[in-house]
């Protein structure tokens, strides 16, 4: 039988999520992030292909400052998505097994995530 109280309603603001954690919810957020974001990926694809005329507009659109933030977000989804979920299989696979290398790959997954970000798009624009 437990002694210890436990509270009626949960406070979720005081609640410390450890990094493990915060990699997870990243996850699934890059994830849903991507899904949604099928549509106007296929429609950027379609206008670059269609013609000219259209290419030139998609050019011009993309070069919007706005714009590149939205693909700069895309990309780091995309590279927080892949590089967790690299972490994902090295955890199911056993290669991390203790909590100091689960919380070590959680840093490298942020780290490398935002790196490759910069740099992929520092080369981009």
């Amino acid at each position: 039988m437990m002694n210890k109280k436990r509270p009626k309603h949960l406070a979720l603001h005081k609640i410390k999520l450890p990094l493990p954690g915060f990699v997870s919810i990243l996850h699934r957020v890059s994830g849903v992030l991507l899904f949604l974001s099928i549509p106007l990926l296929l429609w950027l694809l379609q206008s670059s292909l269609l013609s000219i005329e259209t290419y030139t507009q998609l050019t011009e659109f993309t070069g919007h400052p706005l714009s590149k933030l939205v693909l700069l977000g895309l990309l780091w989804a995309f590279l927080h998505h892949f590089c967790a979920g690299i972490r994902y299989l090295a955890l199911d696979l056993h290669w991390v097994s203790t909590l100091a290398q689960a919380r070590a790959s959680s840093w490298w997954v942020l780290g490398v995530s935002l790196l490759l970000t910069l740099l992929i798009g520092a080369k981009l624009c």
